[in-house]
């Protein structure tokens, strides 16, 4: 896909736009950042604006969360259990994910299995 004439010149168009705004929007973004000659960026406007959080506190946090999670077994926590064979919870119901025709096509089985006998099925009797 994505070979017509219009996507090309829609591409070749794009393309020119962003080397025309280019220049405008670094302007921009270093006006946002207010970096200063040393190309360090002034945390006094920035903080008016948002929480300033030092480098390192944020990576000792991440180490102590990283011990936390290895402690874990790694196993999911499920809140219901299911049937293995049938895919249904405790409650008789079967996942989300199962749509509607797989669901009758597994309660079509099950209920043959408990009738003892299932559909007959069509084609020649002989």
């Amino acid at each position: 896909m994505a070979k017509s004439l219009r996507s090309k010149w829609k591409r070749k168009m794009r393309a020119e736009k962003r080397k025309k705004n280019a220049p405008k929007e670094l302007a921009r973004l270093k006006q946002a950042l207010n970096l200063d000659k040393k190309g360090e960026a002034v945390m006094t406007d920035m903080q008016e604006i948002a929480t300033v959080v030092p480098a390192d506190k944020i990576k000792k946090e991440g180490d102590v969360e990283m011990a936390e999670l290895e402690g874990d077994d790694g196993k999911m926590d499920l809140d219901r259990k299911r049937n293995k064979k049938t895919l249904l919870d405790e409650n008789g119901q079967y996942p989300a994910w199962m749509g509607q025709r797989q669901a009758k096509k597994l309660k079509g089985k099950r209920m043959a299995q408990k009738s003892g006998k299932g559909k007959k099925k069509k084609g020649i009797a002989w």
